[in-house]
């Protein structure tokens, strides 16, 4: 599909969205609000709460060159997804959430047609003085704030921050032979099937989780079975052995409805099951040798008409026969609401790479350096229904291959 043609197709997605809008808005009776009601359940004694939701995404994506960030096809797209949800409240202690999705991968364009459960835990809440909660199972990590709006229906862009998404040339399966081979990946296009970014989206690793909170403090830890940088065929908890698991805490302070502030950190390795087979391991090393090691600071403000959110993220790589590979993200976030049904976006993005050593007496930065600007505008049809188009801007350093710009489109229904 060539640029002219995706364009069509993204303003006959948009145009669909504001025709099913409108008739919705026309209906005397919304269906979605009605179907949203009729998958409620609640016994007569309010002991059993089971209430069971949907989000149907229709997204259109617009580039020319290499798929930016963690899109896999490699011309214009368009990616239908749904979304399924089961929240149960079992008397005042017991919660349990299911997330299942039928799409074409995890990441858009990743596979044909996939279903899967992206999320199943259980979460146990004793009644304490100071409320503490225990989960267990498939969860998204607690690092950081982008994870509490990564919902479709939620974030007000159709993609993540670019420090979600941004495929890096760290290998997860194997390590680099000898430093020049490690660096000579910067002047190839990105290998999405084999890097991995600093973090993986909301990362569904699997695991236990303990969170709670003291007045004005909150806190989270959880260990998981892999990092959080980790590719999505590995969070379920079958799929990667658990002899070196990730440790992840989230120390947050709230002084007031407005303001949020946190302080992550996560530790583990991040090479796969079998990758201290690969002949390029050095002797005498296991993956447990070679973590991730990442600090982050978050903030988010809110107050009428304002949202903002930022998250500067430092992490390192431990990569074998190379050293340490740092990298530092941030971004700055805000949604402005014009009205209750119209509002914008816009994101500034930018992650810088350190250097490592060359093994020719020198070094060089192991990775471009990238800024990306993102803006969005959203309008809501009705509680149910809503579409987004957003417009992105990049740019590498050390002529990249990836497309510079982005073009796309999001038609959302909540039921």
């Amino acid at each position: 599909m060539n640029s002219r043609t995706g364009i069509r197709s993204l303003l006959l997605l948009l145009a669909a969205a504001l025709v099913c809008g409108t008739g919705v808005l026309r209906a005397q009776t919304d269906p979605l609000a009605w179907l949203d009601e009729k998958l409620f359940y609640q016994t007569d004694d309010g002991h059993l709460t089971a209430d069971f939701s949907g989000l149907v995404d229709l997204e259109g994506y617009v580039y020319e060159g290499q798929p930016p960030g963690l899109l896999f096809e490699q011309d214009d797209f368009i990616n239908p997804r749904l979304s399924l949800f089961a929240d149960v409240e079992i008397g005042s202690s017991i919660y349990i959430f299911v997330q299942a999705r039928q799409d074409r991968g995890f990441d858009p364009g990743a596979a044909v047609n996939d279903f899967r459960f992206d999320e199943y835990f259980l979460r146990y809440s004793p009644e304490l003085r100071h409320p503490v909660s225990l989960q267990f199972g498939k969860s998204a990590t607690i690092f950081g704030n982008w994870q509490q709006r990564h919902f479709t229906w939620d974030n007000p862009f159709i993609n993540a921050p670019l420090v979600y998404e941004n495929v890096t040339t760290i290998t997860d399966h194997l390590g680099p032979g000898a430093p020049g081979g490690f660096l000579g990946r910067l002047n190839v296009a990105d290998n999405k099937g084999g890097w991995v970014p600093v973090m993986w989206g909301p990362a569904y690793t699997s695991g236990g989780t303990v969170f709670g909170g003291i007045g004005k403090l909150n806190y989270a830890a959880s260990i998981k079975n892999n990092s959080i940088s980790s590719r999505p065929k590995y969070w379920d908890a079958v799929n990667q052995d658990w002899s070196y698991p990730t440790y992840t805490t989230r120390i947050g302070y709230t002084p007031n409805a407005a303001w949020d502030f946190g302080n992550s950190f996560s530790y583990g390795a991040y090479l796969v099951d079998g990758a201290e087979l690969r002949a390029t391991f050095p002797a005498g090393y296991d993956r447990g040798s070679f973590n991730q090691i990442t600090l982050g600071w978050d903030l988010s403000y809110a107050k009428r008409h304002w949202e903002f959110w930022s998250e500067v993220i430092l992490s390192r790589f431990q990569v074998p026969n190379v050293g340490n590979a740092d990298s530092l993200s941030y971004y700055f976030e805000t949604r402005y609401k014009f009205s209750p049904k119209l509002f914008a976006g816009l994101r500034w993005n930018h992650q810088l790479f350190d250097s490592v050593p060359d093994g020719a007496g020198g070094d060089r930065h192991w990775d471009r350096n990238i800024w990306r600007i993102d803006t969005s505008l959203g309008y809501r049809f009705t509680r149910n229904a809503q579409a987004k188009v957003q417009y992105s801007l990049n740019q590498e350093s050390n002529n990249s291959r990836q497309a510079d710009q982005l073009l796309a489109g999001q038609v959302t229904l909540k039921f």
